[in-house]
């Protein structure tokens, strides 16, 4: 009987420490969690972009002719005062090239050009001699008249005479500058690219220079920012050499936001300039927000609307001096902040029918609690109601978190 009895107790200790087991084993434990805290902090919403920075007035000194450039000795970077600074040079084009028709028609008109010239000269050499002769008929006649040997009309005639020849010599003089123009102009057209001259007996002498040298100067006082042609080559009018701008006084940042965020932004918010480079964020406002969008592709191939936003400095010169035309920056728009207002970490909300909700820590359970959020920035949240200060909040809530579920903290290695 006592073995029995001892037997039934040992079966019963067992049963009982594996119950034990089999409840310590399946109780519900305390979920590990990150856990939050509402407090009062200030708090910003802000737009963010890259954008780069450019120079306001830029000038884009061009070709003012058809020419050869000669080489650009300005590099990017060189200071320049405005109207005194001598920053490219041009001479006029080489004549184009002939070919052998062309060369022998050329020629040729040089040749008739010579013959009409000493045609020209035969032509003054007989008004000279009518000229004379008509010189001497007047001092006779003028002789016989005055002996009345012949009446006033035969002297009228001499001298009408006499001038007639006087214009024909006039002209015939004339028409040797005519046929000596022309001679120069048939020698002119057998110029090439090759030869720079042509001598009056009509060789051709070689050489480069064909024309007077045009300095081209600086429109405005400031720095070169890129030189755009550098090498020697022909260049057609308007055609750009070189850009100009202050980047000291002139310097702005362009960000190109999307069209929805462009529409939050207005002239004179706040701007924080970070990422340029420098130790430390500059400061910036608002200048204007352009009235006209544009569609770029984004790098996965999203079409986008995009709108230029402008913004200038208001640091002092001294705190961005390295800053240049056309850097890298990244700026943050605040479009709201207030100093003081009950924030949450926005990693602790997550969506409740229509609305917002948190899982609020009270002791070690977890309270499934509405709220009405306000501002949010990505990092925080704005509560306009449903806690208060101090409040414990789950943070990243998984979708096995229920009301009233135990949690606890997860601790930090």
């Amino acid at each position: 009987m006592t073995k029995r009895n001892a037997r039934t107790g040992i079966i019963i200790g067992s049963s009982i420490l594996v119950l034990i087991a089999l409840a310590y084993a399946f109780w519900p434990r305390a979920v590990m969690v990150d856990m939050g805290v509402a407090a009062d902090a200030p708090m910003t919403v802000t737009i963010d972009e890259e954008a780069k920075t450019r120079v306001k007035d830029a000038y884009v000194v061009s070709a003012p002719i058809n020419g050869r450039l000669q080489r650009v000795e300005v590099e990017a970077g060189d200071i320049v005062t405005g109207g005194e600074t001598v920053v490219a040079s041009m001479k006029p084009l080489n004549p184009a090239a002939l070919d052998i028709r062309t060369r022998e028609q050329a020629r040729a008109a040089v040749a008739a050009a010579e013959a009409a010239l000493q045609v020209a000269h035969g032509d003054v050499e007989r008004a000279n001699a009518d000229k004379s002769l008509a010189d001497n008929n007047l001092v006779r006649a003028k002789a016989l008249r005055r002996n009345g040997t012949i009446s006033q009309a035969s002297l009228d005639s001499a001298e009408q005479a006499a001038r007639t020849a006087n214009a024909a010599l006039n002209i015939a003089r004339a028409t040797i500058s005519m046929r000596e123009a022309d001679l120069a102009n048939a020698r002119a057209s057998l110029i090439t690219f090759t030869n720079g001259s042509v001598k009056k007996n009509g060789s051709q002498s070689s050489g480069t220079d064909n024309g007077d040298t045009i300095a081209i100067t600086a429109p405005v006082s400031g720095r070169i920012l890129q030189v755009i042609q550098k090498s020697e080559t022909s260049l057609a009018a308007g055609s750009p050499i070189l850009e100009i701008g202050n980047v000291s006084n002139d310097l702005e940042v362009v960000a190109e936001l999307l069209s929805t965020d462009a529409v939050q932004v207005s002239a004179g918010d706040r701007v924080i300039i970070d990422n340029w480079g420098g130790p430390y964020p500059l400061n910036g406002v608002v200048d204007r927000v352009e009235p006209w969008g544009f569609t770029k592709y984004s790098a996965l191939g999203v079409e986008e609307q995009r709108v230029n936003v402008i913004i200038k400095f208001v640091d002092p010169l001294e705190k961005r001096q390295s800053l240049g035309h056309g850097y890298r920056v990244e700026t943050r728009i605040v479009i709201w902040e207030s100093k003081k207002t009950l924030t949450i970490p926005a990693s602790a909300l997550f969506r409740l029918k229509d609305g917002w909700a948190v899982f609020r820590v009270e002791g070690s359970r977890a309270r499934l609690t509405p709220v009405e959020i306000g501002h949010n920035n990505g990092v925080k949240a704005q509560i306009l109601s449903g806690l208060n200060p101090g409040d414990k909040l789950v943070l990243y809530p998984g979708a096995s978190l229920n009301d009233g579920t135990r949690v606890t903290q997860r601790e930090i290695e």
